[in-house]
């Protein structure tokens, strides 16, 4: 079938998901040097220059080739499987896959560098200018002398291991001696009991200590989850939901259960928790240490007391208000709404927070919640663990840009997470940190990595990873100084804001 740019502006090329089209287009490497290419866009007009990237993703589409070929001064026609794209943070729409040139001879052509080879090249650097979406978050709110020294000091960036620019005694240039890297939600460890009843609470320990020192990991708010035993994976295995309404006591019960795992795995991996900013500072030069988080204040059950007890007693510094189960404290993302938001408990909550120095995150919370809890607080907020998107799906755990300023006007901070549902690999989740930036600021985005907390394997798996994501965000146009925020000082000026 022969696809028009008509249909692509319009949006009437929906309807042809999945389908086999051909589509007639100029094509434009992403490295106008290259002799092949196998990535790289086709768009409805001949660019004006070889490094001009289209400003108008319904302009042009991304091509995945089957095949590398040389690109073409005249229009040339592809073959291959049409995807729309329903949540990309820049808002492309479309990709061919598997595409083949239908007048081109591409069977002898070398193999050529692949899209994330490209994208950790320093020829990224200088092509983007044109562009405002998702290839323009090489270079925006960067000068050229930045820009220069950041594509010079890094490296290709992988999915496993990788060493970011060093300074002549082997430390990366964006770790200075008062960086503190921070992950704002994970489930390392394996701290949350088990849904399957035969292991429960015995849910075997991971390695959590080793990982965090062998990637520079210094500290990590470890969250536990207090809805397991009334929520579950659905049918499809593509999203988490309430299943049943929990019994009298059943939420704090469990939330104790956690709160005592989490301790064990503390102890049993010699590791030291944060209090407040002295702990944070003496604690973390011994080495990698934990903030004790809960995803989700289900274990509250309605009563307020229940937050002074967590703090007390377990040690609670941080706290998101909910989860995957609409509670007594507000309506969430993945759920129709019932409360119209933040509830008066939840308002409480949020006070009592603030009152005993406890970090309010509102990730799963629905935009109104979020509002209600901005005009509620007194400290900045966290949204740990996110995306963004032009066009969130309903039911989509992502956020518009309006959601994502509504934390940065109280000085909060949004983390962005690696799901492989969101980015491609950890180039991308490092353009989609990018992104973030582009919209709040650089001093408004952290690591929020869901370590364990994902249905799928995000891209970002272990804290072995740490280096190439630095080297990923090197590449994405961040300087030394702002890598060091993302991956921690940011977080940090907040925990001191809010816990003192």
């Amino acid at each position: 079938m022969t696809l028009d740019w008509t249909s692509i502006r319009t949006g009437d090329a929906d309807a042809l998901h999945g389908k086999i089209v051909d589509l007639c287009g100029w094509m434009i490497p992403l490295d106008p040097t290259a002799d092949q290419a196998d990535y790289f866009l086709l768009a409805a007009d001949a660019p004006c220059c070889g490094g001009c990237l289209p400003r108008d993703p319904l302009s042009s589409i991304e091509v995945f080739a089957a095949a590398p070929c040389a690109p073409q001064e005249q229009a040339v026609t592809f073959r291959g499987r049409l995807e729309r794209l329903t949540d990309d943070p820049a808002g492309w729409r479309y990709q061919l896959i598997d595409a083949r040139a239908l007048d081109l001879d591409v069977q002898s052509a070398p193999r050529s560098a692949s899209r994330r080879a490209f994208l950790a090249s320093g020829a990224a650097l200088g092509l983007a200018a044109c562009a405002p979406g998702r290839f323009a978050s090489y270079t925006e709110k960067q000068d050229a002398g930045a820009t220069t020294a950041s594509a010079a000091s890094s490296t290709q960036p992988a999915d496993g291991q990788a060493s970011a620019a060093a300074t002549s005694d082997g430390t990366p240039a964006w770790r200075t001696a008062d960086t503190l890297t921070i992950d704002m939600h994970s489930h390392a460890g394996r701290v949350t009991v088990s849904r399957d009843p035969a292991l429960g609470a015995n849910r075997p320990f991971l390695p959590l200590a080793a990982p965090m020192q062998a990637g520079g990991m210094n500290v990590i708010c470890l969250a536990i989850v207090t809805d397991t035993t009334v929520t579950h994976v659905t049918a499809d295995r593509k999203r988490i939901e309430a299943w049943r309404t929990p019994e009298d006591g059943e939420l704090y019960a469990l939330g104790q259960a956690e709160f005592k795992r989490a301790h064990e795995l503390i102890e049993r991996e010699q590791m030291q928790v944060v209090t407040n900013m002295a702990s944070l500072a003496t604690n973390s030069k011994a080495g990698p240490c934990v903030i004790i988080a809960s995803e989700g204040a289900d274990f509250l059950e309605g009563r307020l007391d229940r937050v002074d007890e967590a703090y007390t007693q377990h040690q609670l510094r941080h706290l998101q208000l909910t989860h995957y189960r609409v509670n007594e404290l507000g309506d969430i993302q993945t759920e129709p709404p019932v409360h119209g938001g933040l509830t008066d408990f939840g308002a409480d909550v949020v006070r009592r927070c603030n009152q005993l120095g406890i970090v309010v995150d509102v990730a799963h919370g629905t935009y109104d919640l979020v509002k209600r809890a901005a005009d509620t607080t007194t400290k900045p907020l966290i949204l740990s663990h996110t995306a963004l998107s032009a066009h969130p799906k309903e039911r989509s755990r992502l956020i518009t840009a309006e959601h994502a300023r509504v934390i940065a006007d109280t000085g909060g901070v949004i983390g962005v997470w690696p799901s492989s549902g969101t980015y491609r690999d950890l180039q991308g989740m490092a353009d989609g940190m990018r992104r973030m930036a582009d919209v709040v600021g650089v001093e408004h985005v952290g690591l929020g990595s869901d370590m364990l907390g994902f249905i799928s394997p995000p891209v970002f798996r272990s804290y072995e990873q740490l280096p190439a994501l630095a080297d990923a965000l090197l590449t994405a146009g961040f300087s030394n100084e702002e890598v060091g925020m993302v991956l921690g000082g940011n977080y940090r000026r907040v925990f001191a804001a809010s816990v003192g």
